[in-house]
């Protein structure tokens, strides 16, 4: 069985929106238990062993927000034993794929012996006040895809 822990920051819901689907995608092939948590809850004093770590930022200013850079900063000395990770973001359209990237080089930066799993996802938010959303309805499916994607890609490592 494949261990997986979703971790997420949220300011309006759209990428706990986006993680509760990505863990949809995951828990539709068999053999996985996933768990989806805000950053601020998941317990870092406990030793926990997770296969696959994903971790979720709205994107601000093209960079993920600072919940989440604090809590990938704190994995390293954590007791919770990791393998492999993969990152998402919500975003406006100018900056896509930003927090992604940067997500990506700080998990690097950190924990360089943990393996990326696949390239980030970045999922567009729209409407007045473009960060608070809706998610734009096309990019709903992305969601599952591509934690379908990610375990198929994890169990071929």
């Amino acid at each position: 069985m494949v261990k997986i822990l979703i971790a997420y920051d949220t300011k309006y819901g759209n990428t706990e929106k986006v993680a509760k689907l990505i863990a949809e995608g995951i828990s539709s092939t068999e053999g996985n238990e996933v768990i989806v948590k805000n950053v601020k809850e998941v317990k870092l004093k406990k030793e926990d062993s997770y296969e696959l770590i994903v971790i979720g930022s709205p994107n601000h200013f093209g960079r993920h927000i600072g919940s989440v850079k604090k809590f990938i900063n704190k994995l390293p000395k954590s007791q919770l034993k990791l393998k492999a990770y993969a990152v998402f973001d919500t975003c406006i359209t100018p900056d896509f794929e930003k927090a992604v990237k940067a997500m990506e080089r700080q998990i690097s930066e950190t924990m360089p012996n943990l393996i990326k799993v696949s390239p980030g996802l970045s999922i567009k938010v729209e409407g007045i006040g473009a960060s608070k959303g809706p998610i734009v309805d096309e990019d709903l499916p992305k969601c599952k895809e591509f934690g379908i994607k990610l375990i198929q890609e994890y169990k071929s490592l």
